[in-house]
């Protein structure tokens, strides 16, 4: 139900609170709801309306999906919201608690450390080894000639080894397949920790793949701290972000980063820095290839661009480009969901929320918002050209989130995104392997149900 912000009514005092996910069908229906696709328990008002309560898995949880409120959220009162369990407890065995995971001075002292480490001219300085990782790509494509690939798997492939590459530079410690295969053992069974935790149940609860999560979460932890403890004892800082880590310090106390915490970050910045990335790619390549006409702007702007120094079209000249991508992240946001959990009081509008409330902010719904948006699900770039940007609110768009919050490694994806597609795009004719696009279902981030499903083959002519 939508709530009139002039009302003045408490949140959870109103008649009709209705049950999305009906109580009376029990704990198995509410586990498969939250293992197979959050999503599907949203109720349909998140998608017209501005704000809405609903018995949600269980509990009352207010969603919010008008702008206004969005920033009332996320940016006045942050300071009264902190994260909910049931997601910290999914990513905390790997992830520790890090920037993504932790609150209060925990949280402040790290993100100040780390937030230099990712400003627009250091990112500049990783631009190179992205085009390498998209160069190696190519290669391979090249080598193997017209095929059919799952390229959500291409893409997790070539956005980890830019992940090693930037990350720990020379360093020769990391087994990058063994790696990525324990990334995602361990990824793929936090919905199950999320549905346990939900629902109650302790931290030591067996589920479905805990076993090799707990594995995984080991040989990450362990690797990465081999690779820092190896850094120090070699007395090299470097240029990668380890070594900016490193040397980074916090601006208020001067203190560096304790090793525990760099462990934290970093798998932080690879867990949420190459799926994200990758599912964002593997989207782009889907929806250039169900848009011509769109694909053929995209390769017009690349082939006209400027040289960079090194090689290459210079990616800032890529302006429409970067809106394909920014149309992408609209309508598959990788990061579909944020989940807070009321401190204390706060006041939406004309609507008080009480302290231990949860709230979310339904990011997907957010980006397809009738309310919002003209024509929701259909595909285009133009939404995200200058006029339509500036006349937009800034808060009915958050693929990275908003606030205090708002992911430290924006920039950086990006510009990822954009070095891989000038590398691959004007090389390759991508083509769907099928009509249908895949189902989209949420795994803490919003993946392709089966993979991407394309066909890859080396372009005849150059594009004009």
């Amino acid at each position: 139900m939508q709530y009139d912000s002039a009302a003045g009514y408490p949140i959870g005092t109103a008649p009709g609170l209705r049950d999305v996910v009906a109580e009376a069908a029990g704990f198995p229906r509410l586990i498969r709801t939250v293992v197979r696709n959050l999503i599907e328990a949203w109720p349909a008002e998140v998608y017209r309306d501005g704000i809405v309560e609903a018995r949600f898995i269980g509990r009352r949880t207010v969603f919010v999906s008008d702008p206004a409120l969005i920033r009332s959220l996320l940016v006045d009162q942050a300071a009264a919201l902190g994260r909910e369990e049931f997601l910290t407890r999914s990513l905390s065995p790997a992830l520790g608690r890090g920037i993504l995971t932790s609150d209060g001075e925990r949280w402040r002292h790290q993100r100040r450390i780390a937030a230099p480490v990712f400003r627009h001219d250091r990112l500049r300085a990783f631009v190179p080894a992205m085009s390498a990782a998209g160069a190696e790509t190519r290669a391979r494509w090249q080598a193997r000639g017209p095929a059919s690939v799952d390229m959500l798997a291409e893409m997790m492939r070539t956005t980890f080894d830019i992940i090693v590459a930037t990350m720990m530079a020379g360093d020769h410690g990391v087994d990058v397949a063994r790696f990525g295969r324990a990334m995602n053992a361990y990824l793929d069974q936090t919905t199950w920790k999320m549905a346990l935790s939900l629902l109650g149940a302790p931290a030591w609860a067996p589920h479905p793949g805990c076993v090799r999560g707990a594995a995984a979460a080991r040989y990450l932890r362990g690797t990465i701290a081999r690779g820092i403890a190896d850094r120090r004892r070699s007395g090299r800082c470097g240029d990668d972000l380890l070594g900016l880590m490193l040397q980074a310090r916090d601006p208020e106390t001067g203190e560096g980063m304790p090793d525990d915490s760099l462990v934290d970050n970093l798998l932080t910045f690879i867990a949420a820095g190459h799926e994200t990335t990758a599912i964002v790619l593997a989207w782009t390549f889907w929806l250039l290839a169900e848009h011509p006409e769109i694909e053929a702007r995209v390769l017009a702007e690349m082939a006209g661009a400027p040289e960079a120094p090194g090689g290459g079209p210079n990616l800032e000249a890529l302006a429409y480009t970067r809106q394909v991508v920014m149309e992408v992240m609209r309508l598959y946001p990788p990061a579909p969901l944020i989940v807070r959990k009321t401190l204390s009081e706060i006041r939406l509008g004309g609507a008080r929320i009480p302290a231990g409330r949860s709230v979310h902010v339904p990011v997907y719904a957010v980006h397809r918002h009738a309310r919002l948006w003209l024509q929701p699900e259909r595909f285009d770039p133009d939404r995200f050209g200058p006029a339509e940007s500036g006349a937009r609110d800034r808060y009915a768009y958050i693929p990275f989130g908003a606030g205090p919050r708002v992911c430290i490694g924006m920039g950086f994806a990006m510009t990822e995104c954009l070095a891989i597609l000038a590398e691959l795009l004007p090389a390759f004719r991508v083509t769907r392997a099928a009509a249908a696009r895949p189902e989209t279902r949420f795994k803490v981030t919003l993946r392709p149900h089966g993979g991407v499903g394309m066909t890859v083959s080396p372009r005849r002519h150059p594009e004009p």
